[in-house]
């Protein structure tokens, strides 16, 4: 069976400034490109099971960048819907809540369609999105790509490895980066996190 290839989309004007970005649907700075662009030799020549992408531009963009084609939109790939805390900084939060961590706490509902999520709720989400991972690791040859967002692929990734929603706090991942989950004896395990450019995919 095949690898879950997990990438996070290139950097934009909030990931500089440390906003929450969910639904927000800021580009890619150039910068932002850039980094799409250099993980593209990872996956020149390669085919995958299936390559899935969140809805909003900045990841579209980046599997675009990469040369993922084919790309399926998946909205359970959405980032963590951060309801009243949109666009503010953990640091303008803290202000006013000094003790708040996402993921203990969650966030404020925010304006209409956009309750919040809880972590719990973000993995919920995971969950389905890894239910169709495995269907297409087991009915085609190849990896599987997602394409998304910091938050909910670190949820993922800790639902992947049979840890709570709120163990995705462990897992550090920055723009514009492949990571990479296995299995080694049967059991997931984490291959590969955090590559850059040509550095990724050197197994």
């Amino acid at each position: 069976m095949g690898d879950l290839i997990l990438v996070r989309h290139g950097e934009t004007e909030w990931t500089l400034s440390g906003q929450h970005t969910s639904w927000t649907d800021l580009p890619l700075t150039q910068h932002g490109e850039e980094q799409a662009t250099s993980i593209a030799p990872f996956f020149a020549g390669r085919s995958f099971a299936q390559v899935f992408t969140s809805p909003l531009d900045r990841a579209v963009r980046t599997a675009e960048l990469a040369g993922l084609t084919g790309a399926v939109i998946d909205p359970d790939l959405h980032e963590w819907d951060y309801g009243g805390y949109e666009g503010i900084t953990t640091r303008a939060i803290h202000r006013a809540r000094p003790d708040w961590v996402l993921w203990d706490d969650g966030v404020p509902p925010g304006p209409d369609g956009h309750p919040g999520e809880s972590p719990r709720e973000v993995g919920v989400r995971a969950d389905r999105v890894l239910s169709r991972v495995d269907a297409s690791l087991c009915n085609h040859p190849g990896d599987v790509v997602l394409v998304a967002h910091a938050h909910f692929l670190r949820v993922l990734t800790a639902r992947r490895l049979g840890l709570p929603p709120e163990a995705g706090r462990l897992f550090q991942l920055s723009t514009g980066t492949v990571s990479r989950l296995s299995t080694e004896h049967g059991h997931p395990v984490i291959a590969e996190w955090n590559a850059t450019g040509t550095s990724a995919g050197t197994r």
